[in-house]
């Protein structure tokens, strides 16, 4: 099978293992699932183009699987890598603001039922048949180079925020393909080779994080789709299945509700954009928090591998204040 990529190029994938699991309905579902959110007021308080700059979780799924096998990680991991997003549910991490199961603050709804939602796929059956242990598989402490906590690079921060990056016109696939050139492995660490590129990606890192990641724009974006999502299940509109199918499944199904529910109408408004906002904490009637990331990268030099932040002071007070949850006080003029 020959993958055309946009940001590794054609990459040839032969393993039997994953070429199964790609063609199976848990990866293909992730066609249907956006990286950030199928929601048009993202992209428009951005002036972005909605359609042009979709991502979707397929995509960056066999991202991470590609730069993983790029930097000759074990089949485990590769594999580890390419169904790390199988759980995510429609809409992604909206779903955090739409369920109490969810969390705003570290959108973690997903990882708290990858296992199970794994277990009731037909993935362990096609792991099984080659030979691979599923508890393996699911163990992130197997793969250091797959998954690492802030700040530190893994293959999926490296993966969604090029790719993201590219997609929303930050950089472009040359400076993309510019930061995996310029890395290397060094005990199972993702280190760049020197001070410049460590330095640049930290920094296009923290502009992707403050412009779309924890932005006004997906702060919005959360709010009214969680809200939308939230009301529409209260009100038996969806089920909780639907949110394991397609993001357009789901859409379809309230869309047909619109003109018979004034407050669903209103909600599916507020996510198109359509209602002024302003942002006040001393008047508003919807409240919101946006996780916020930061990176520390690793670089070679003369001495050994060091991290930005210890040898740039002003890096380590952006780490400390760049963690923190940001928080939104937003007034809907409906």
């Amino acid at each position: 099978m020959i993958y055309q990529d946009r940001i590794y190029g054609k990459i040839k994938i032969e393993e039997p293992v994953i070429l199964e699991l790609i063609k199976s309905p848990s990866l293909q579902r992730l066609k249907g699932i956006s990286q950030g959110t199928h929601s048009p007021i993202f992209f428009k308080i951005l002036k972005l183009p909605f359609r042009k700059c979709q991502v979707f979780r397929f995509e960056h799924s066999l991202g991470v699987f590609i730069l993983l096998k790029i930097f000759g990680a074990s089949l485990k991991e590769q594999i580890s890598g390419l169904i790390h997003d199988v759980s995510m549910p429609v809409f992604s991490h909206s779903i955090d603001y739409a369920l109490k199961e969810g969390s705003e603050i570290d959108q973690s709804f997903q990882d708290k039922i990858h296992e199970k939602f794994i277990n009731d796929t037909e993935i362990p059956k096609i792991l099984k048949k080659f030979g691979f242990e599923l508890k393996t598989i699911l163990d992130d402490k197997n793969f250091p180079l797959k998954e690492k906590p802030l700040p530190e690079l893994c293959a999926d921060r490296i993966d969604y925020s090029i790719r993201d990056g590219v997609a929303y016109g930050v950089i472009s696939t040359e400076k993309a393909q510019g930061f995996i050139k310029n890395l290397c492995i060094v005990n199972n660490r993702w280190v760049f080779k020197n001070k410049n590129w460590a330095e640049n990606f930290a920094k296009f890192y923290k502009k992707m994080n403050d412009k779309f990641y924890s932005g006004i724009a997906s702060a919005l974006m959360f709010r009214t789709i969680g809200d939308l999502i939230s009301y529409s299940l209260t009100a038996g509109i969806i089920s909780k299945n639907d949110l394991f199918t397609s993001d357009a499944n789901v859409l379809k199904k309230i869309k047909k509700y619109r003109k018979k529910d004034k407050k669903l109408n209103l909600l599916f408004k507020r996510t198109e954009g359509k209602i002024k906002f302003k942002l006040d904490k001393n008047d508003y009637n919807a409240h919101c928090f946006c996780k916020s990331r930061v990176v520390d990268p690793l670089f070679l030099t003369k001495n050994g591998i060091k991290k930005l932040s210890k040898v740039n002071k002003d890096w380590e007070k952006i780490i400390q204040k760049g963690r923190k949850p940001r928080e939104y006080f937003i007034k809907f003029y409906d």
